[in-house]
């Protein structure tokens, strides 16, 4: 079966299985809670639910004959979060999966006692979500997205493929903490590549597309775009931003070059959600979320967009294509 049609059967039958749910409730059921940050009908969202899916389907669980899932879609947004962190602990599963720090600490606000496992969440401990890596403690555990050591790289990437930017814009969500964090990596690297740092913060589109056009008003400017779920959800309007005004821009994943970015370089996310079902199947076990400690990621990936070089008129360093894990023509 092709990818994209798994990926849109499993779409679908998530759809309906809270009704398959109620319908086969049965000794020996058990119950697994979902909370996405991203909306219903973004691909990348879906092909990371079929990724856990499918590491459960793995481990020997079966929708429908020993576990149901309930998925919800905050789609970024804020109340969403909230509300289906409510809605989800209020259906009594036996686990959560959360995706993003937002989803995590709406569901650690809605209970201390049922299991979380997150994915894409970086520094844990420095956020706060557990107490230490070896020993998280409480009811939540899982796997980071990376540490914020990983921020510089993403400049010294954006000075290698374009060696004549001198200026980058910073897109953040100030709101977190991981927004400060991560811009205060790319200042400390900025003084050594010779080139000005600016933040650009994320609270909506109206002030993105502000701002970023600002910025290209002055030359020899590129943009960075570190980790957060309000820059995913607005990541197609980056994008076009980017292209717009002729600014070359490294991001925090791939799912950016699918609609035309030109680098990005970070973990295979998608491989973390495989690797959840791994303690999702452990927790339905019977092991608790405090003896699991949270794991960092395994697998990372340079991808380069040559498409998107040609039109910015640039020439990528051959050591670089060299290194890419990925390259999209």
């Amino acid at each position: 079966m092709k990818r994209r049609t798994f990926i849109t059967l499993l779409g679908g039958a998530v759809a309906a299985w809270p009704l398959a749910a109620r319908a086969q409730q049965r000794g020996g059921m058990r119950r697994v809670g979902v909370l996405m940050h991203l909306a219903a009908d973004d691909p990348e969202g879906q092909s990371r639910l079929a990724a856990f899916l499918q590491g459960l389907q793995e481990a020997g669980w079966a929708v429908g004959r020993n576990v149901n899932i309930d998925v919800r879609w905050a789609a970024g947004e804020a109340d969403r979060f909230r509300k289906y962190a409510m809605e989800l602990v209020a259906l009594a599963p036996d686990v959560i999966l959360t995706s993003a720090p937002p989803s995590i600490r709406a569901m650690q606000q809605a209970t201390r006692t049922v299991p979380i496992v997150f994915v894409l969440v970086p520094d844990a401990v420095g956020t706060g979500i557990v107490d230490s890596l070896s020993r998280p403690g409480g009811n939540t555990t899982g796997f980071m997205s990376y540490e914020y050591t990983l921020s510089g790289k993403w400049l010294e990437l954006l000075k290698e493929i374009a060696p004549g930017v001198t200026r980058a814009a910073v897109i953040r969500d100030a709101a977190l903490s991981v927004g400060p964090a991560q811009f205060g990596v790319i200042q400390a690297v900025a003084p050594s590549l010779r080139v000005e740092v600016n933040p650009v913060n994320t609270r909506d589109a109206g002030e993105i597309e502000r701002a970023i056009a600002a910025f290209a008003g002055s030359p020899n400017g590129g943009l960075i775009v570190t980790a957060s779920a309000s820059a995913i959800a607005h990541r197609d309007l980056i994008v076009t931003l980017a292209a717009r005004h002729k600014l070359p821009a490294v991001y925090h994943r791939r799912v950016y070059l699918t609609n035309g970015g030109l680098m990005s370089y970070g973990p295979d996310f998608t491989d973390q959600f495989r690797r959840a079902a791994g303690y999702v199947d452990r927790i339905l076990k019977g092991e608790k979320p405090a003896d699991l400690p949270v794991q960092s990621p395994t697998k990372y990936e340079l991808v380069i967009n040559l498409k998107t070089t040609k039109a910015l008129g640039l020439d990528v360093p051959a050591t670089l294509l060299a290194r890419a894990d990925e390259v999209i023509e």
